[in-house]
């Protein structure tokens, strides 16, 4: 039962981002230029990371990963990415999204760190943007993305597919630019961020702000940085993404050689594991953003918003998932004009079965790229 423990070797002292100068792997760059913020400010010089699979030149899917994920969908884990390609089943030839019918593009999303600008990437001025870096909305997030499809030369995404904060923006890129859009696959996401999802993320949020070594935001070039209290809000967020009969069954009342609960050993090798790859100030970025989620805002509502869909849509739930519980899918399926009615992934995995259930999930998204 046990997970194997990572040691206080195996940890970056300050962040685990990607920065300049760190081996490149399969990434590719596009400079986007300026993105104009819904706060009214401007975040200047946008750079987003990209990765490709397929052919230039065919019907393009975009692939937008989820809060922890970047654009490593397929591939090994190696010099420039520290986890293995989070699909792997489902991108690649003759696969569900299939790459010798498609040009599949992930970016790593706006504020995050794994080469796209975030907090830990260098500012104008030559320092790292840390508490400079401004606020973020899903909406923004979105904009930097359509930047992205423009420097690519495409004009109009054969679909697009997100699971959890990736159907965030799916449904943003729905909702606020149908042209572009001809199917969407959305994924254990919501239409609005929801008062529970909001409570957890100002507990992870706070553990975070709250680590001694987070100097405000500002720890880039100090010694340490506040890899405690990611550490922390992993912990606590992961309790949310799997179940509790999966946890039950796994764990029980189990104790390690030490005498702690093996569910406690379990939670703290995923906090460990996620300071190795990911930055707190990108965690506290992307959770706010995540929390700005209502695609009624300034639309006159959800319903009125969810009804300029135009995409031929798959909407799809976790039966066990209660960080985005069936009935947020279930708006969704009601609203959308293009939704053919909620399909229900069967997993005891909770939240996760997006990423675990790679079977049901892989004939869904053929269904949803079918001629």
């Amino acid at each position: 039962m046990t997970s194997p423990h990572l040691t206080s070797q195996d940890l970056p002292s300050v962040t685990g981002a990607w920065r300049e100068g760190d081996p490149v792997g399969s990434r590719r760059f596009a400079d986007v230029g300026d993105v104009a913020l819904e706060s009214g400010s401007v975040l200047p010089d946008v750079r987003l990371a990209y990765e490709t699979w397929g052919t230039p030149g065919r019907d393009a899917v975009l692939v937008l990963h989820a809060l922890t994920g970047d654009s490593h969908v397929v591939g090994p884990a190696g010099p420039g990415h520290a986890s293995p390609g989070w699909w792997d089943t489902l991108v690649g030839p003759g696969l569900p999204i299939d790459t010798d019918r498609f040009l599949v593009v992930c970016a790593n999303i706006l504020g995050g760190c794994q080469g796209s600008t975030g907090p830990a990437s260098v500012a104008p001025d030559g320092r790292a943007w840390g508490s400079r870096f401004p606020d973020l909305t899903v909406r923004d997030q979105v904009t930097a993305e359509v930047l992205l499809a423009d420097a690519l030369g495409i004009e109009r995404w054969y679909a697009v597919v997100g699971g959890s904060a990736g159907g965030m923006r799916g449904l943003e890129w729905a909702v606020g630019h149908p042209s572009r859009v001809e199917r969407l696959f959305l994924l254990a996401t919501s239409a609005q961020a929801s008062a529970e999802q909001l409570a957890l993320s100002s507990v992870q949020q706070a553990a975070i702000t709250t680590d001694p070594h987070f100097h405000g935001g500002d720890y880039y070039a100090e010694r340490r940085g506040p890899t405690n209290g990611l550490d922390l809000a992993r912990r606590v967020a992961h309790v949310a993404y799997r179940s509790e009969p999966e946890l039950q069954q796994r764990f029980g009342r189990e104790r390690e050689p030490d005498g702690r609960f093996s569910v406690a050993s379990y939670l703290e090798h995923h906090g460990t594991k996620l300071t190795r790859r990911f930055d707190a100030g990108s965690y506290l970025a992307l959770t706010r953003a995540m929390d700005s989620h209502d695609v009624g805002r300034g639309r006159g509502g959800v319903a009125a918003a969810l009804g300029r869909v135009t995409a031929r849509t798959v909407v799809a739930g976790i039966d066990s998932d209660r960080l985005y519980p069936l009935h947020q899918q279930q708006e969704l399926a009601d609203l959308v004009p293009g939704a053919d009615g909620l399909d229900v992934v069967h997993s005891v995995h909770g939240h996760d079965g997006f990423l675990v259930e790679q079977e049901q999930v892989g004939a869904l998204a053929r269904r949803a790229l079918a001629e």
